[in-house]
Formats: C-alpha cells, sequence, structure tokens
C-alpha cells in the first residue's frame, strides 16, 4: 500500500474503534512493520494539530485513539445536551495525586499523608474510573492496593506516567495536589497568586466529605 492508503487504513481503523487501540493490533490488521505503522500514527496526530481539525488523536501507553478537539467540548456538549461533567474537588484532587505518584498504594497510606479518612473520595475516583483496584498488599489483613488507570491518563492528557511533573517536596504546609491541567500546585502558592482561600477553609467544587 502507497502511505496515504495506510494513513486511511489506519483513521478508519481508530474510527471505527472508538476506543483505544493498540499499535500491535494494527501492524496485523495491515500486515505492517511496527516503525512503519508508529511513523504513520505520529504522522496523523501532528497532521490533526497542525490543520487544527475538529479531531484529535491520542497516544494513551501503547495504544491510540481518536477524539474531538478539547476546544470544541462546548459545542459538543450543546449538541448533545450533555451536561459538562462535574469539576473534582480538592480533596478528590489530593488523593489522586497521592495514588497517581505512590501506585500501587493502600487507602491506609493514603489516609496517612491525609492525615483523615479517605474512604469516601476513593470511592468518588473508582466511580470515575480515575483509579481501580489492583491486588491486595501481601501483609496482615491484605489492604486493597489502587492505582491509577488509562481513563485517568486520558482526563489528565498524559501519553504514560512518566509525563508526570517531577514530585516536588511535600514536606511543607499544606498538600501538594494535581490539578484540573494535570499542573502540581502548592496551595501556599495558589492562594497567593489568585487570592482564593487555603484548603483549610476553600469549599469543595463538588458535593465531598469524608467518613
Amino acid at each position: 500500500m502507497e502511505m496515504k492508503e495506510i494513513e486511511s487504513a489506519v483513521e478508519s481503523i481508530l474510527f471505527a474503534s472508538g476506543e483505544p487501540v493498540q499499535t500491535d493490533r494494527i501492524c496485523v490488521a495491515l500486515e505492517l512493520d511496527r516503525p512503519t505503522v508508529e511513523r504513520v500514527l505520529q504522522q496523523l496526530m501532528d497532521g490533526y494539530a497542525y490543520e487544527r481539525r475538529g479531531i484529535r488523536l491520542l497516544r494513551i501507553e501503547d495504544a491510540w485513539q481518536m477524539c474531538s478537539a478539547p476546544e470544541y467540548g462546548d459545542v459538543i456538549r450543546r449538541a448533545f445536551e450533555i451536561r459538562k461533567p462535574a469539576k473534582l474537588s480538592q480533596p478528590a484532587l489530593e488523593v489522586l495525586t497521592i495514588i497517581a505518584y505512590y501506585q500501587p498504594t493502600t487507602r491506609a497510606y493514603v489516609d496517612q499523608i491525609r492525615g483523615v479518612d479517605s474512604a469516601y473520595t476513593i470511592s468518588l475516583l473508582l466511580d470515575r474510573k480515575l483509579i481501580e483496584e489492583c491486588g491486595r498488599l501481601q501483609v496482615p489483613g491484605r489492604p486493597r492496593l489502587y492505582r491509577t488507570t488509562k481513563q485517568f491518563l486520558r482526563a489528565f492528557h498524559l501519553t504514560s506516567l512518566d509525563d508526570l511533573p517531577e514530585l516536588p517536596d511535600l514536606g511543607g504546609e499544606g498538600q501538594m495536589r494535581i490539578n484540573e491541567d494535570g499542573q502540581i500546585v502548592d496551595p501556599a502558592e495558589e492562594a497567593e497568586i489568585t487570592g482564593a482561600d487555603t484548603p483549610e477553609t476553600a469549599g469543595p467544587m463538588e458535593e465531598d466529605r469524608e467518613d
């Protein structure tokens, strides 16, 4: 096949799937070597972004998924009357940060760092499919282990966990966390810059409680 035909075939596979497609699956379907397929995928990704098309190609670890351009999210929601998903509350972002950087980890470890019971927040993140159970720790009581999911990577526009920014020193006052843009935020600096309340007095963005 010519390169243009290969691009069209790859595009068709990704569009028909609607879910992330493993690179090897595309290679088998097109009977092509991995370097050629990866080159075509990268060209498609760069082309969509450069031409400011309404679709984008995301790489999620070793899989690829076609999706809509994020800047048209409001238009898409209006077209299909979709409610904008509620933003994660500050406690949820704190728990997600700890699990993202220390995974796989237990709820007890999350509680130890935060100083409060995180059972409700972990349940919320499980419902959002941002984290998942991944076995049990081989110690008395065998507590559950948690890790982030591919949905987490997709939500924060990360190709893999290697794309997480370097974790700063967490020894200062306040709890570092990931914000909605996938950036690490120091609550003290955020309050100084934005004039917002500190985490002790700020209200959550959605209903959240610690049982």
